[in-house]
């Protein structure tokens, strides 16, 4: 049966090359880490930035979400008194320094400038001409804080091969059918995700969703309020069952929540339930052709 709006696909994400032959677990795995999916990435920006503030606010950033950005940053890491910093340009030129604090100011400048700024020695400050240079450093920041942080995913990003084959498809189809064969629901719930993020699918809005039931699919406006939702994949975690409908659903529909705890007990037909489910979405995510390149 085919999946009508489900077939859409506005994604097509990828681990890096080096990462190209791994095991598919493995890659899924780097994949929702990474940073790449929309859901993970903003709930990383969202975590870190909100560890950002004044100094008077006493907000420390969260270094153990901050340093998974970082494990992808491809600056050059390198260590300066007690600084931390992260260089565009390895060389004694001017390039864009990151310095790794609760700031994350990125500078246009040298090392040896920045290290004199941020952290002087007693000898250095003597200097009337670098006082003025620690006092006032407007001169050569570039970013601070969420500005930084955003500079810091694009970079990340921007390194990144997105592109995807058949074979890293396939792997996630099957081990999100291993998963549920083997009652594991996060896995499920990890291929699901992924597979909603390659095919473009919403996670259901209230008017639709259901506690315990991870439910994804296609929102719809329609005159006069109306909203429908559909073709949709519903991951049941009170009965451990994977199905999807092919038929939208709508916010006028009273029974609509009736008819999805129904599908998804196995009391009321589905348009295909089980592991053949990922096989559907895998068969979609394929449609346009073996390998497809990212936007």
């Amino acid at each position: 049966m085919g999946w009508g709006l489900l077939g859409n696909s506005r994604y097509s994400y990828e681990y890096p090359k080096q990462m190209s032959n791994a095991k598919s677990w493995p890659a899924v795995i780097w994949m929702l880490n990474s940073g790449l999916f929309p859901i993970t990435r903003k709930w990383r920006k969202k975590t870190v930035a909100g560890a950002i503030g004044p100094v008077e606010s006493g907000k420390r950033i969260d270094k153990a979400v901050l340093g998974q950005l970082m494990a992808f940053f491809p600056w050059t890491r390198k260590q300066e008194r007690d600084l931390e910093l992260y260089l565009e340009a390895d060389g004694p030129g001017k390039t864009r320094i990151l310095v790794l604090d609760n700031d994350l100011t990125i500078y246009h400048t040298t090392v040896d400038d920045v290290v004199l700024r941020k952290s002087p020695t007693v000898k250095e400050m003597v200097s009337i001409r670098n006082a003025l240079k620690i006092l006032n450093d407007k001169d050569v920041v570039m970013s601070k804080k969420e500005a930084s942080l955003k500079t810091i995913q694009e970079v990340c990003i921007g390194e990144l091969d997105l592109s995807f084959t058949a074979s890293d498809i396939d792997g996630i189809a099957g081990e999100g059918a291993a998963s549920l064969e083997n009652g594991y629901a996060e896995g499920v719930q990890e291929s699901l995700m992924l597979f909603a993020e390659l095919l473009g699918l919403t996670p259901a809005p209230r008017a639709f969703s259901l506690s315990h039931h991870d439910i994804y699919g296609n929102v719809g406006e329609k005159p006069g309020g109306e909203t429908t939702f559909g073709p949709l994949v519903m991951f049941s975690r009170v009965h451990d069952t994977l199905t999807c409908l092919e038929t939208p659903l709508s916010s006028r529909d009273k029974g609509r929540f009736d008819l999805l705890k129904a599908v998804a007990s196995g009391e009321a037909e589905a348009a295909a339930s089980g592991p053949s489910v990922f096989d559907l979405m895998k068969s979609k995510v394929l449609a346009t052709g073996p390998e497809r390149s990212g936007d």
